[in-house]
């Protein structure tokens, strides 16, 4: 019998721009192994450095990514409403830093007028198709918000139904949703 841990899954992120509004949708399961830890999880945040809103989803280890939050904030304070400077700030840190490198986390980032995947790899993504997922059930929320897109719906309506589509398809994924929506 292995006494390895089997490792924390769950979280579905989507960020989803369209008609003026962007809109970061979060599941709320947390999972260890097969058993649900977790159903409720808040994933979604609203931060406000310097008056300027920004919203947060994230990705992976919780506290890996209040870290990661912490430290986007301090950037944000110091670049007020430049949140591509700070994002670009912050995965330098996270791939240089010795102890920020071993973080397992993603971010969706918005101020409402860039969308921003944030990766431990240094990374600073703008998805094409104004479309962002990250997490166990991402690809697919992903794929399902993308065939929405030249529909009539509006932000909120895709990322809600890309993630419903999502916790259909992938066990680590719930309906349990935290939505944050800011103007673009």
């Amino acid at each position: 019998m292995s006494n390895d841990f089997p490792g924390w899954h769950g979280t579905t992120i989507i960020g989803v721009r369209k008609g003026g509004k962007v809109v970061v949708a979060g599941d709320g399961q947390v999972s260890l192994g097969q058993t649900v830890i977790k159903g409720t999880a808040r994933k979604v945040r609203r931060l406000n450095p310097g008056g300027h809103d920004v919203v947060v989803g994230f990705a992976g280890s919780t506290a890996d990514a209040f870290t990661l939050l912490e430290r986007l904030e301090k950037k944000l304070e110091a670049t007020p409403g430049q949140l591509q400077r700070a994002s670009v700030e912050l995965a330098k840190d996270w791939r240089t830093d010795k102890y920020l490198s071993k973080l397992e986390a993603m971010l969706i980032v918005t101020d409402g007028t860039d969308l921003l995947v944030i990766t431990g790899a240094g990374d600073v993504l703008e998805p094409e198709h104004d479309v962002a997922a990250i997490g166990s059930g991402g690809n697919y929320a992903l794929a399902a918000a993308r065939a929405m897109m030249d529909s009539d719906k509006d932000a909120e309506t895709v990322a809600r139904e890309a993630m419903a589509i999502a916790a259909d398809i992938c066990v680590y994924t719930n309906g349990k949703l935290t939505v944050e929506t800011i103007d673009a």
